[in-house]
């Protein structure tokens, strides 16, 4: 009898609900089905959590699987959370979500052993298991996408941290001042999220505009508000100076934070999302300058930095994880070897 299982993946615009197979071996996952929609956060957690219910319900009748086949439930979710309790503790995209048992609602709904992890770590796995990070024991994944937030493999286990927080990167102060993020100017996330680029962006912009110059990619102060990191990186790999120059920024902090974490946990391996995963060539020329200079020389030769390697598919891959890892251990821990 084949083990399924269901990967339940809450983000603040959309929510997916993936059907898998989890294979004999560590490495092994097949997506069979999906079913995706607007969350629509607003609404209130009672209204999502029903239409989680019935996501579940109709990926199960159109494959003609059984609850009874079903392995475990795994759920990424926007911290902060607590992954031992199940408990949903108000992230600020999802309104209304204020300690909210998530895993014990769903338990009782299916009666099924339900696993959650922040999407950082739920990430983490993922890219661990079936991305870029197979066979490494050290790992680091970084976000770099709306946010910055890391999640950690060390010795082989994931690390949460005493109080659920390990990973919260983007709340290091990089710089006096600067960009927001994570309700702190100058921070790590200020710098390297794709709001942050655009933050960036913003700034330069304005200065230019402001002395009669009009960049390529904005030529008016209106248009100003639309600027985002697609559209710079757009305008930068077409070679446009001042966008070049707003992800050589980002790229240089890029660097500096990278250069600490290297230093600090001495991973085997970093792997980063989303926006580096689009935009490597426009990042990595001035990040690896600046950690050649600023990390430990064995830290940084034992290290390789690399972009993810499930796409627009890891957040799939990274549900279905927290599902298998969790299974795998009949515990909410999901410190795997």
């Amino acid at each position: 009898m084949k083990d399924y299982v269901i990967g339940i993946d809450i983000g603040g615009t959309k929510c997916a609900v993936v059907l898998g197979e989890a294979g004999e071996a560590d490495e092994d996952c097949r997506i069979f089905d999906r079913i995706c929609f607007a969350t629509e956060a607003k609404r209130g957690p009672d209204c999502v959590i029903q239409d989680l219910f019935g996501a579940v319900r109709a990926l199960l009748r159109r494959n003609d699987i059984c609850t009874e086949r079903l392995q475990a439930i795994g759920i990424s979710c926007g911290g902060p959370l607590d992954h031992i309790k199940g408990v949903v503790k108000n992230p600020p995209n999802l309104y209304g979500w204020d300690n909210i048992p998530i895993v014990d609602i769903m338990e009782k709904e299916f009666q099924i052993p339900t696993y959650i992890q922040n999407d950082a770590n739920a990430c983490a796995l993922a890219e661990w298991k079936f991305g870029a990070a197979r066979g490494y024991q050290h790992v680091i994944f970084l976000t770099y996408g709306t946010g910055m937030g890391a999640g950690l493999i060390l010795d082989g286990k994931l690390y949460n941290g005493a109080s659920n927080m390990a990973g919260e990167v983007g709340h290091v102060r990089m710089t006096e001042s600067g960009p927001v993020g994570f309700g702190k100017s100058g921070s790590f996330e200020g710098f390297c999220s794709g709001g942050g680029i655009a933050q960036i962006a913003r700034m330069k912009v304005l200065e230019k505009l402001q002395i009669g110059e009009r960049p390529s990619f904005c030529q008016s102060f209106e248009q100003i508000e639309e600027l985002s990191a697609k559209t710079v990186a757009l305008a930068a790999k077409g070679g446009d100076p001042l966008a070049l120059d707003i992800y050589e920024t980002s790229g240089y902090y890029l660097g500096r934070g990278l250069a600490i974490l290297i230093d600090i946990l001495n991973p085997e391996i970093i792997v980063l999302g989303s926006v580096y995963e689009r935009s490597e060539e426009l990042l990595w020329p001035c990040a690896q300058r600046v950690i050649e200079q600023e990390a430990l020389a064995i830290s940084r030769e034992g290290c390789r930095i690399v972009p993810a390697e499930l796409g627009n598919k890891i957040g799939d891959y990274a549900a279905l994880s927290v599902a298998i890892q969790g299974g795998k251990n009949g515990k909410r821990t999901c410190s795997i070897r």
